[in-house]
């Protein structure tokens, strides 16, 4: 315990060295900061890879997979993602944006039990399908993660050209139609893991046989959540709304999936962490 302890806090040190450097780079452009900053970033991905293998296959059984586990796997996709940008986009903002995030949820999980397992009803499904729901969720919720930074960056790059306002840190940015394709395409990917993660949940009620959980809170918000990113895909797709609009309507979908995280999981009897 102690040496996980001890390697956990690595990573949160590696991770905050990282995003010094991306911040320096951020601030004053400089080769070296931003070699640094990625090197440490890569590190930080492999000890949290190393960390999490360790974590899962040291269980018996998926039934004990903790709250800990699944913010910590969280992460780590937002790094994977990160990393993936900054090897072939090259958008230093992007990655420096997501990775405050990312570490912010490494920070906050370190007060979470790692004892805590996901209770559901009388869950009795097979590990497998517990495993795939909530590695489902986890990728949903980062994609998600993705598409709401590109939006803000989007509408921050357009009010900024929009009262002709132009620095140096702005010429980094991506263009408003590369900011808008990729927020399109993380929601692409995001929304039908999301379904995914419902149908798992509704196939699990139909079998209980517990009909009421279908107005269970968390139950209902994820419906929401899911019918405010088809609404988005339904506005880019077909009705071809302009980009700051749809970035807005992006962003208060997003907002809609952090209450779904956040508030319901205290109401919620679905699925709760206790």
């Amino acid at each position: 315990m102690v040496m996980q302890t001890w390697f956990y806090d690595a990573i949160l040190y590696m991770y905050a060295l990282s995003l010094l450097f991306y911040f320096a780079d951020f601030t004053n452009p400089n080769r070296r900061a931003k070699r640094m900053g990625t090197g440490l970033l890569l590190f930080v991905w492999v000890f949290q890879t190393g960390y999490l293998a360790y974590s899962l296959t040291s269980h018996s059984s998926m039934s004990a997979f903790s709250m800990f586990e699944t913010l910590f796997i969280f992460a780590w996709l937002l790094v994977t993602v990160s990393l993936a940008v900054s090897r072939f986009f090259r958008i230093e903002l992007f990655v420096f944006f997501v990775n405050v995030l990312g570490f912010s949820v490494l920070a906050l999980n370190m007060f979470s039990e790692p004892g805590l397992s996901p209770a559901l009803s009388h869950w009795n499904i097979k590990d497998e399908l517990l495993f795939i729901h909530i590695s489902l969720a986890a990728a949903g919720y980062a994609a998600f993660v993705v598409s709401a930074v590109f939006s803000g960056m989007y509408l921050f790059l357009h009010r900024k050209l929009k009262e002709k306002q132009w620095t140096q840190q702005m010429q980094r940015l991506p263009s408003l139609e590369r900011m808008d394709h990729f927020a399109f395409v993380a929601v692409l990917i995001g929304a039908p893991l999301m379904l995914l993660t419902i149908s798992l949940g509704i196939v699990w009620i139909s079998i209980q046989g517990d009909y009421a959980l279908y107005l269970d809170p968390k139950v209902l918000n994820s419906w929401f959540v899911l019918l405010a990113y088809v609404f988005y895909l339904f506005q880019r797709m077909l009705l071809k709304s302009p980009g700051n609009r749809l970035a807005l309507w992006n962003l208060a979908a997003f907002t809609i999936m952090l209450i779904n995280f956040i508030l319901t999981n205290y109401y919620s009897t679905f699925h709760q962490w206790s």
